[in-house]
């Protein structure tokens, strides 16, 4: 049978969720009645829960969802959404027991791909992330392989999304074995998938002054920050304690410590796309979060890469580069490019060497800047977010930065 579904969640080891497009207009009735029958909120007098109960759960959008108590624990019990397939843990508060919809069996379909098996025998982490990125939310289409033993098993399925086979794109992408596989080298060649960016950090409004310290600097009025210096971007350390894959990582900085210790299993890069994340080795042999802008060189292939968290660029190979979990595209940028306000290229400085990328600046006027703010607390007043972020600069005596560029002649004031 073959038929269109919506994935409505893949589990922690890999079970894909599907509800098919026939079940639509049934589970909006449903969803429909519920609300009209439970307008209160959950219960708040003690209940003595069991395991497998049946309930409504208030979700964060404030719809009520039939669910099942998967697990207990203390004033939070695990629970599942049976039509959509998700677990969490909830307050008591937020749950109602009721018999009312059993009756209606679930609308969505537990699956897992027909003769494909994960590297290492079950599903890791990075190959969870990465099917939940692909499929989340997404209409496919589902050939259905095998029946499960027991009605609540799982269906044995090949799902295809944008015409090609998910077992087959996982298997070239290096995280299970597929029977039949097909060779989708040409299509993954040109297939796309649409990713996440990096995001950028709540920037100030303009008018405010904030910490800030330069991370890099492009040209004396091109730099990037980092907003905020009290949480310094520390080096990724390799000799901190193990950290769970399946663990909550805390911060950036743990992230970046377990990626250190796993890389080794992190895919290499196998297509590159302008503005694409990933894992990038620096000078120092550890693994920073960057994009790729440009292939440089052919042969062998060297790409041009940014730092997105301290705003650096490098040309490497493409042996330093790995595809980035996807849990670190979750955390904003640690620096934001900025053009600084109040000064400009001296109209008669006999400074020879020029920076080859902005001759308009001398090379010395770049190093007069880098001595200025390296390594130094500064202040920054946000001036305007658009077109371009640009703020003025000051040292800790509110002195404008650029006042010393144009005390050596390095630079001119523009009004």
């Amino acid at each position: 049978k073959i038929f269109q579904a919506v994935v409505s969640y893949v589990g922690h080891d890999g079970t894909i969720y599907i509800i098919p497009k026939s079940f639509e207009i049934e589970l909006n009735k449903l969803m429909t009645e519920i609300q009209s029958n439970f307008k209160c909120l959950g219960l708040l007098e003690p209940y003595c829960w069991k395991k497998g109960e049946a309930c409504v759960i208030r979700g964060s959008d404030t719809m009520w969802y039939r669910g099942k108590v998967v697990e207990l624990g203390g004033n939070t019990l695990q629970v599942q959404y049976i039509d959509h397939g998700c677990i969490e843990r909830i307050p008591q508060c937020h749950l109602y027991p009721t018999t009312l919809y059993t009756h209606i069996p679930p609308f969505c379909i537990p699956c897992q791909l027909y003769k494909t098996v994960p590297s290492g025998n079950c599903w890791q982490q990075e190959a969870v992330d990465c099917l939940q990125e692909l499929l989340t939310d997404e209409e496919v289409e589902i050939h259905v392989q095998e029946l499960p033993d027991n009605p609540w098993g799982k269906l044995s399925i090949s799902l295809y999304f944008g015409g090609m086979s998910l077992s087959s794109f996982m298997a070239y992408q290096k995280y299970c074995v597929a029977e039949d596989c097909q060779d989708i080298s040409e299509l993954v060649r040109f297939y796309i998938p649409v990713l996440p960016s990096y995001t950028l950090p709540p920037l100030p409004v303009p008018g405010d002054t904030f910490p800030v310290r330069v991370t890099h600097l492009v040209s004396p009025n091109e730099v990037y920050i980092c907003l905020d210096p009290s949480k310094n971007l520390t080096k990724p350390s390799t000799a901190e304690g193990d950290a769970s894959c399946d663990s909550e990582l805390e911060s950036l900085d743990e992230a970046l410590k377990w990626c250190n210790k796993s890389v080794e299993s992190f895919p290499l890069l196998t297509h590159f796309q302008t503005e694409m994340p990933c894992l990038v080795e620096y000078q120092d042999g550890l693994w920073y979060r960057a994009k790729l802008l440009s292939i440089e060189e052919y042969d062998p292939v060297k790409v041009l890469v940014q730092f997105v968290d301290y705003g650096n660029f490098s040309v490497v190979p493409t042996s330093r580069l790995r595809h980035i979990p996807y849990r670190l595209l979750k955390y904003p940028v640690q620096a934001v490019r900025a053009l600084l306000a109040g000064f400009k290229p001296a109209s008669h400085d006999k400074n020879v060497k020029r920076i080859p990328y902005s001759p308009e600046w001398s090379e010395e006027a770049l190093w007069a800047m880098m001595a200025c703010v390296e390594g130094k607390q500064l202040s920054a007043s946000m001036l305007a977010l658009s077109p371009e972020v640009t703020i003025s600069l000051y040292e800790d005596d509110k002195n404008l930065v650029h006042m010393k560029l144009i005390e050596m002649g390095l630079a001119d004031l523009d009004e």
